[in-house]
């Protein structure tokens, strides 16, 4: 296991102190999930980026989604009906 060293600012710190005493961690254990979320952020990103691409490449066709047309809820619709 590697130990890393890094800067943070004050107003950032006394939110991890305030965090880690509410959760019952480490700092160190706090750090650690986070760093972990965000490499999972990350991922999500890029397959989402990948889900766009693809989209755009080969587009859906009109028959392809017609049939969902009426399953979605437009706020426009909702307000419409007040």
């Amino acid at each position: 296991m590697e130990t890393i060293q890094l800067s943070i600012d004050e107003s950032l710190l006394a939110e991890v102190q305030q965090a880690t005493a509410a959760l019952q961690m480490t700092p160190s254990d706090f750090m650690k999930v986070a760093l972990e979320r965000a490499v999972q952020q990350r991922e999500i990103i890029a397959k989402e980026r990948q889900h766009a691409e693809a989209y755009s490449n080969q587009p859906q066709r009109p028959e392809e989604i017609e049939e969902w047309q009426d399953e979605q809820v437009w706020i426009s619709d909702e307000f419409d009906s007040i």
